[in-house]
This record gives C-alpha cells, structure tokens and sequence, in this order.
C-alpha cells in the first residue's frame, strides 16, 4: 500500500454535506435543525499508521465515540450546555460530527484513541501489504 496517501480535496465546489456543516453566509449563527458541527481534523500518515486529529475542546471523554465502517473513520461527540445563566456565550454546543474516508480498509484490532487537551487522537495501523511470493504448485496426473 505504500505510495497510498489520504487524498486531499481541492474543489471549487464543495461536498452537499460541507454546505450544511457551516453557518450560511448572511446568517451568522443559522444551522438547520439538528445538524451536528463539523469537527476540524488533521489526517498524516507514517510508515506504519494514519494518525487523525481532531479538535474538539472542552469535552468530556465520556461524550466522545468513534466508529470505523470498512474504510470510513467517524467521530462524534455531544457538548452540552450548562445550566448557568449567561451574560455572553461563543461556545458551541449540540452535536459534532465528523466523518474521514481513509485508502483502505480500517483493521478491527489495534486502533488506538486518546484523549488530551482538547485534541481527540486516533492512531489506526496500515494494513499490512501481502508480498507476492513465488511458489511451484505440483501438478498430479489426472486419475491417480
């Protein structure tokens, strides 16, 4: 798999889902009805793993989880809001979501999350390349 890097979108028109993970121009503060925040993610791969970073401050471990479906990589968390009364908040609360397409399949074992100041870690193995070897399969005269 080497030579395999997690391809990075350069497009003048972006995904339908990126259009709904903003705030609409105009309507500052304006989301649709249940949609979850975007999470801001950093994707690098290494000799032996992709590591996917994602900021995701002031939230509890517990609020985090992350799920792998073939090659897709989710994280999602829930920040809620306290009960406090507020003279001025710029925090956001609600959902957050963030889905990454990665070149292969995700193995099931050995995909390690961490958490540490404000940084949601998730370290994932490459899979291992079969390297083609070269065998002599014995060939039998039929009816014996």
């Amino acid at each position: 798999m080497s030579g395999n890097r997690v391809e990075r979108r350069h497009s003048l028109i972006p995904d339908f889902s990126d259009w709904f993970d903003r705030e609409f121009p105009g309507l500052p503060g304006w989301r649709p009805a249940g949609a979850a925040h975007s999470i801001p993610v950093e994707v690098t791969s290494g000799e032996s793993s992709y590591v996917l970073r994602a900021q995701l401050p002031g939230m509890d471990v517990e609020d985090i989880t992350v799920t792998v479906d073939d090659n897709l990589l989710t994280v999602a968390a829930e920040h809620r809001e306290s009960e406090e009364d507020k003279d001025h908040s710029e925090f956001r609360y609600g959902s957050f979501r963030r889905t990454v397409r990665l070149p292969d399949a995700i193995p099931g074992d050995d995909v390690d999350a961490s958490y540490t100041d404000g940084i949601h870690t998730i370290r994932v193995p490459m899979p291992v390349e079969e390297s083609a070897s070269v065998r002599t399969i014995p060939v039998k005269r039929g009816g014996e």
